[in-house]
């Protein structure tokens, strides 16, 4: 006699499993290097340490579940009601809190494709229906079909902006436009996990294109620029009702102390921070310049990543990288996506990438 087994959600059934970037492990001893996770290559910024030792004398007591700390110091520096601001693990946690907040059964999330990979993953989830719309041949978001795409099951529109994995962007103009078409009640993300790297004038800021659009709510995470990728937390910039339905759903206590006063540290470090990613964007420069110079096509890029097209050589280039001593992202059939790292990590990537072109 079989045994029953727990009903489980049909919604789970086939989600793609996210990839995470694989380690760097070098088998001769030689350095290797991950550019495989948008991880910044920095220690934490000054202070940062120091704040996180202290905090860890308590971690036998639960954090803030309020975040009261952080959210005050988001509040201040980007000059909105403390209302408007909802935290959680990483902006990955945050959106998929929006799906629980706006999406089920029935409902259909729009987004570009290829974007970030988890949106089909948490979109799906939620029980929602996925409504993938391609990039242009230039890999940038097709605001026109996306907008297109809109039904009266559409709930909720992500725009990832730069988009993860092509470094793209949208700029005002055509953003604006694109909003303007919303209907009211959809809500549009602006995913700006790599705001920090854009030094493209025409790209417009979330957070002040959000004061006068109710639809519209912010993404932005302290992974990336901020380098606290290993403690997750992230937040969300949105009015008030999306913000306190942010509050609704989410995981109680789920942004550790530690995390929380990692990032109000980070946030008063900002001129070491505008350092680090001042030096980042111009080894983008290098190792953009770099790739052109030996024929590649790499599109624009205002991430700490470059992106890569290479169809069914994908994984060959994945592996002769591998073979240099740098881990990029491959995504099969696609491309490849390499984080900008260490000077020394760069300089290989750039070394394997000539490489692989001469046996083309």
């Amino acid at each position: 006699m079989t045994e029953a087994q727990p009903r489980l959600r049909a919604a789970l059934r086939g989600i793609p499993a996210y990839k995470p970037g694989k380690p760097a492990v070098s088998g001769t001893g030689a350095p290797a290097y991950k550019l495989s996770s948008n991880e910044n290559p920095y220690p934490p910024l000054p202070g940062v340490m120091e704040t996180v030792a202290e905090a860890a004398r308590s971690f036998n007591r639960y954090p803030d579940m309020g975040c009261a700390g952080l959210t005050a110091e988001l509040a201040k520096r980007f000059d909105v009601p403390e209302t408007h601001i909802a935290t959680g693990t990483g902006s990955v946690g945050v959106a998929q809190q929006l799906l629980q907040a706006t999406s089920g059964p029935g409902d259909e999330v729009i987004y570009a494709w290829r974007s970030f990979e988890a949106y089909p993953i948490i979109t799906q989830i939620s029980g929602a229906t996925a409504v993938p719309v391609p990039l242009t041949e230039g890999e940038v978001h097709d605001l026109d079909a996306m907008a297109e795409a809109i039904t009266d099951r559409t709930r909720l529109i992500f725009v990832c902006n730069p988009n993860n994995p092509t470094g793209t962007v949208v700029r005002r103009a055509e953003l604006e436009r694109f909003l303007d078409r919303v209907p009211s009640d959809v809500l549009v993300v602006l995913d700006e996990a790599y705001r920090e790297f854009i030094r493209d004038a025409e790209v417009p800021d979330g957070a002040e294109l959000y004061r006068d659009r109710p639809n519209v709510c912010v993404l932005r995470t302290f992974s990336k620029a901020y380098g606290l990728a290993g403690l997750r937390v992230g937040f969300a910039i949105a009015h008030e009702p999306v913000a306190a339905a942010l509050r609704q759903t989410a995981v109680p206590f789920g942004v550790s102390q530690l995390a929380q006063d990692a990032a109000v540290a980070s946030l008063r470090s900002e001129e070491a921070l505008l350092e680090r990613v001042e030096a980042l964007v111009a080894e983008r420069t290098r190792v953009s310049k770099g790739l052109t110079e030996q024929g590649w096509t790499v599109p624009e890029t205002q991430a700490n990543f470059v992106w890569l097209r290479l169809g069914d050589r994908t994984l060959d280039f994945a592996a002769a990288c591998e073979r240099a001593g740098v881990v990029v992202r491959p995504f099969q059939g696609e491309g490849i996506r390499a984080t900008i790292g260490e000077r020394e990590a760069n300089d290989l990537f750039l070394r394997a990438a000539a490489e692989f072109r001469g046996e083309l």
